[in-house]
């Protein structure tokens, strides 16, 4: 295999040119393989092989700068820098990671998750050069969804102003991770599809270099004319227009062109944005097919693309897609807004009943929450769905532009908690504690399928801010007894037997269960309460258990700092309760990439690491526990 003579960065210069196209197929099924046992972002890696390969022969690294922006499609930048070996460990706990990390290469420039950083990002490198009057090439690779993002338009404008040489590759696949929408989708098709132009330039080129005997300068003179020509033959040239230089579109799978282009652009002083257009999921029939699907997919079948272990069990987004459809039919001021992802947060069923009264916005979250804020000023009731950790990027709309004015959005934050295999940027464990944080706000969790139905019907009904948050998981179908209806800033207690009192949210209640079942077999008596409300607190409910229990105890699947735990503890020192706490939270660090049981593990919140901490924390309070309250029987002890 050629791909066995890569074994570091720039060994792909050895490779000789005759051999790429072999090449490219080697590292297709190379990744083809890995990503169907482990699972990961497949489609956008396929459709950037033979981009990568022209990047790693036009540049020399570590010295030279590739931004991946999201990074989701660094894979093959991974094996040609001699990572080979990690994809047998990909994005499991202590392996490999999906993304590019600065802690695993020199060269991995910047640590990457979201979209739409990776001009920024590269301005700043570009600066830090010149600065310090290094010599070395920046590129930025971004994909035409990423540009739906503000911050892309953001670093566009400063790029204009530059005097000095940056390259900015523009990944054009017709995709972000649904079908892309928007002006820019539109405006980038104009431009692939403007052949007058792509035929008059070529055209005049080989006319000239072979029919005059100084056509090479006569072409000079010509390509200093080479925007007027644009404007006429191609509309908009918006790059142009900012003073950026456009090169493309390029076909992104012929490693001739793309290596010929990057050169040009190296010697260009100033900025310049190379227009190459590929195909997601390029080489694999299921990929290019269904592109959205393998995005980010779990362990596959390679023959038939479908996935391997699938439970068919429904998950806590299907429940929502489910209830959202029934919401709109019942109401129809309902409206549903999505930022580039119908299929992630399940809205794909409810866009084709619903399409008049469903918005993808593209990657842009912070406008979708202000979108929400003006459809709520006007009438509607806008329902935003969006990743707990993609929603972080909205904060300051969710602040000014909802909460200030106390209009009714509500927010269907999936993937709240551990998310697993794409770590520390997809996490999900900081939006209890930043949305709780605002005034006006009433932020709820779920224990499990049927309690996420009743919470969404209830959110839709309050006339003020209200977030919904739950987990990438199947959905949670105990406790199916425990179905008390939803009251503002109510918690339901579910066993009530005094001694250690437990306030669990969300999908940690289930793992509060497992816990309260292992305390009871060594002979403690538990409560077991389903905090539902993070805001505002049942205040009354703490009071309450701590006056009559030995404990309390509060789990979450979020941050420490300034989540549920945090606020009952200070709740019960301003009131002056006489209560001991234990708050059972993920500690003050990011969480890198592994299972969701691994992880829950390391952290000390799987049941018998919370089992043991409690049992702890009450040798601590009683300096005799035979004489605490929340012991049934001081044999069984253990």
């Amino acid at each position: 295999m050629i791909l066995d003579r890569i074994h570091k960065e720039n060994d792909i210069k050895k490779i000789s040119k005759g051999e790429l196209q072999r090449l490219s197929g080697e590292i297709r099924q190379f990744l083809i393989e890995k990503v169907s046992e482990n699972g990961g972002h497949l489609g956008s890696n396929l459709g950037v092989v033979e981009l990568t390969i022209a990047l790693h022969r036009q540049l020399t690294l570590p010295k030279d700068k590739i931004i991946f922006d999201v990074g989701h499609q660094a894979y093959i930048h991974k094996l040609l820098t001699g990572r080979r070996e990690g994809f047998d460990t990909l994005r499991q706990f202590g392996g490999m990671s999906g993304f590019p990390k600065r802690g695993e290469s020199d060269c991995d420039v910047f640590d990457t998750g979201h979209s739409s950083t990776s001009i920024s990002v590269g301005l700043g490198l570009v600066k830090a050069r010149d600065l310090k009057k290094e010599k070395y090439t920046v590129v930025s690779v971004i994909g035409d969804g990423a540009l739906t993002g503000g911050l892309a338009y953001e670093g566009l404008n400063n790029a204009s102003k530059l005097k000095t040489n940056f390259i900015i590759i523009l990944n054009d696949n017709d995709m972000s991770i649904s079908e892309n929408v928007g002006g820019m989708s539109k405006y980038l098709q104009g431009i692939i599809t403007a052949i007058g132009y792509q035929n008059f330039k070529i055209g005049m080129e080989e006319f000239l270099l072979k029919s005059m005997p100084k056509g090479d300068k006569v072409l000079g003179s010509l390509k200093k004319f080479k925007s007027s020509m644009k404007q006429l033959l191609v509309p908009g040239m918006l790059f142009e227009d900012m003073g950026i230089t456009y090169l493309g579109p390029v076909d992104g799978h012929d490693i001739n062109a793309l290596e010929k282009t990057i050169k040009e652009a190296k010697n260009i002083k100033h900025t310049v944005i190379i227009h190459v257009c590929t195909k997601k999921g390029k080489g694999y029939a299921p990929a290019e097919r269904h592109p959205a699907r393998f995005h980010g997919t779990g362990p596959f079948d390679i023959k038939t693309g479908l996935p391997k272990n699938h439970s068919g069990k429904a998950s806590y987004t299907d429940i929502f897609s489910t209830v959202m459809i029934k919401l709109a039919a019942r109401n129809d001021n309902v409206m549903a807004i999505t930022a580039a992802m119908p299929d992630g947060t399940g809205l794909k069923r409810y866009r084709n009943i619903y399409p008049e009264r469903f918005a993808d916005v593209g990657i842009a979250e912070g406008h979708a929450v202000t979108f929400a804020a003006g459809l709520a000023a006007g009438g509607m009731r806008p329902v935003v769905a969006i990743y707990s950790s993609f929603l972080q990027r909205a904060y300051d709309e969710i602040l000014h532009d909802v909460c200030i004015g106390s209009l009714p959005v509500v927010f269907a934050i999936d993937r709240a908690g551990i998310v697993g295999a794409d770590g520390e940027t997809h996490q999900g464990v900081f939006d209890l504690s930043f949305l709780s944080s605002m005034p006006n706000m009433t932020v709820m969790a779920p224990k499990n399928k049927w309690e996420l139905s009743d919470m969404m019907k209830f959110a839709i009904t309050l006339d003020s801010p209200a977030a919904v948050r739950y987990p990438r998981a199947t959905a949670y179908c105990g406790l199916e007894d425990h179905r008390e209806e939803i009251e503002l800033g109510k918690s339901e207690v579910i066993y009530d037997e005094g001694g250690i009192a437990i306030f669990a949210v969300g999908a940690m209640v289930e793992t509060a269960e497992k816990t309260r079942g292992i305390l009871k077999e060594r002979g403690y008596a538990v409560t077991l309460v389903n905090a539902r409300f993070v805001k505002p607190l049942d205040e009354d409910l703490i009071i309450k258990m701590a006056e009559t229990c030995d404990l309390i105890v509060t789990m979450e699947e979020n941050v420490l700092a300034g989540g549920y735990g945090e606020h009952v503890t200070e709740f019960a020192s301003r009131s002056d309760l006489k209560a001991e706490i234990l708050n059972i939270a993920i500690p003050d660090e990011f969480v890198p990439h592994g299972t969701h049981e691994i992880l829950m593990e390391k952290l000390g919140l799987d049941p018998l690491s919370i089992a043991g901490r409690i049992i702890n924390k009450l040798k601590i309070v009683s300096s005799d526990p035979l004489q605490s309250k929340a012991k049934a029987s001081s044999d069984q002890n253990g």
